[in-house]
Parts: structure tokens; C-alpha cells; sequence
């Protein structure tokens, strides 16, 4: 861990959250553990150069943070010894553990956390925060780009607004019905595993494509008792949540 020597509490105070995900740089700045505002950058992009004192707290899913990020004048680099969730194991990404802390820190425990970025992935905690397990598939943008890059003839496509027509008549509604509906078959299945277990757990669906993802589910099984609640911030609210708030 990365840890200035001067003390610095962000309770009440501003501060900078940064996710290295897979694909995209996502950034947050916080007042206290209040998110004031949100933005992403394609991990291709040149890093800004961000001209201010205010503190960052950085988790990579991508390997350790370039020395850039060490340039900001208070940083600290969180790991997952830093998270305070039991039963957690080696290769878990930092990115799902704190999403769940996030996630149980706000709506409650137990928690299932869905978070629709480049993975879909679906992470659980019990009532205890013990880690109860999850699943990682290929999300949307991810099974789209493989399917146009891996064959000779499919072609990219764009998700719609609107669920799509299950049974397709042309190659590009093909392509969207087939990610589309197996995607929230198997979000569905998960769901109703899980709420087994634990009937009066939250569900919380995060993640660069959420909106759209929900929007789909929501109109394919309208009749579910309930349906995940969204928040974009999970990962930032787990940063906020940690233990130890002075660095």
C-alpha cells in the first residue's frame, strides 16, 4: 500500500476515487463518502494531468498503478487486505470486492452485487459480510466485439434501446437477440438461486452498461417480485466505507 506520511482523514472532506478496470479508467470525485461526480476513460487515452492537492484513493484490476498516479500528492493504493470482507480469496478482483463492500455498506446485507461492465459478473455476500461467491461471464460489449472479430462474415452490431425480437429474421437481430436473451436468462437464474438463500437479500446491478442491461430485464420478466435496484457508484462507495479513513 501506497500511503502518505501525513495524516489525512476524507471523512467531510473532498477527495478522488480511481478504478483501473479492463477497458476503462473510472474516475470519482467525492465529498466525504458523498459521490459529487462521475467520469471514464478509455485505458488508451494518455492519463490527465490533474492539477490540484486533493488525496486519491486507487484499486487496479490491471496490475500495479504506473508511477503516474504516485505523482498526486497524497495516494494510497487499496488492495484487497484493505477490504473488510471475510472469507475472500487470493485472485478475487478488487473491483468486485469493493462493489459489494459498496453495496453492502448502503443497502444492507446480505448483498448480490451484478456489475455489467466488459465481465458480467454477479458477487454475493452473506448477512455476516462473509464472501459467499459469484460468476464471470462475458458482458455485452465483450460477446459483441468477439463474435464480429472471431468470425469471417458477422458483422458489429449496436444493442437497441428496446428488447429486441427473440426470433430474428436478419443477421444483425440475430446477433442481439442471441447475447441479449441468454444474457438475462443466466441473469435471471442467478437471481433466483440467490433469492432462495437469501429471500430478503438487496440486489444491486453497477457497471458501465446497468442501465441498458436493466432496462432489458425489466421488460423481459415484468412480473418478478422484485428487480435489482441500480447504482453506477458501488466501487467508489466501498472505497468511501473502508475501515481505516485516515491516510
Amino acid at each position: 500500500m501506497c500511503q502518505s506520511s501525513r495524516s489525512y482523514s476524507f471523512q467531510n472532506r473532498p477527495w478522488l476515487g480511481l478504478m483501473l478496470g479492463n477497458s476503462r479508467r473510472h474516475w470519482a470525485k467525492l465529498l466525504g463518502k458523498t459521490v459529487l461526480e462521475t467520469w471514464d476513460e478509455e485505458n488508451t487515452d494518455q492519463p490527465p494531468t490533474l492539477k490540484h492537492d486533493l488525496p486519491l484513493i486507487v484499486a487496479s484490476v490491471v496490475g500495479e498503478p504506473s508511477p503516474y498516479w504516485a505523482s498526486f500528492p497524497q495516494v494510497r493504493v487499496v488492495t484487497l487486505a484493505d477490504v473488510p470482507l471475510k472469507g475472500m480469496y487470493s485472485t478475487l478482483g478488487i473491483d468486485r470486492a469493493l462493489a459489494v463492500l459498496g453495496g453492502g455498506t448502503r443497502f444492507g446485507w446480505p448483498i448480490l452485487v451484478i456489475d455489467a461492465g466488459t465481465a458480467l459478473t454477479f458477487t454475493a455476500a452473506d448477512s455476516n459480510q462473509r464472501l459467499v461467491g459469484g460468476a464471470i461471464l462475458p458482458g455485452l460489449g465483450l460477446q459483441r466485439s468477439s463474435l464480429a472479430q472471431k468470425t469471417a462474415y458477422l458483422p458489429r452490431i449496436e444493442f437497441p434501446p428496446d428488447l429486441p425480437q427473440r426470433w430474428a429474421m436478419e443477421t444483425p437481430e440475430a446477433m442481439q437477440s442471441g447475447i441479449i436473451y441468454t444474457l438475462l436468462a443466466g441473469m435471471g437464474d442467478f437471481i433466483e438461486s440467490w433469492q432462495k438463500q437469501y429471500p430478503s437479500s438487496a440486489i444491486v446491478i453497477t457497471g458501465g452498461d446497468h442501465n441498458l442491461l436493466l432496462s432489458y430485464f425489466t421488460k423481459q420478466f415484468p412480473d418478478r417480485g422484485s428487480h435489482p435496484v441500480a447504482d453506477p457508484d458501488l466501487i467508489f462507495r466501498g472505497m468511501a466505507a473502508l475501515k481505516n479513513e485516515s491516510y
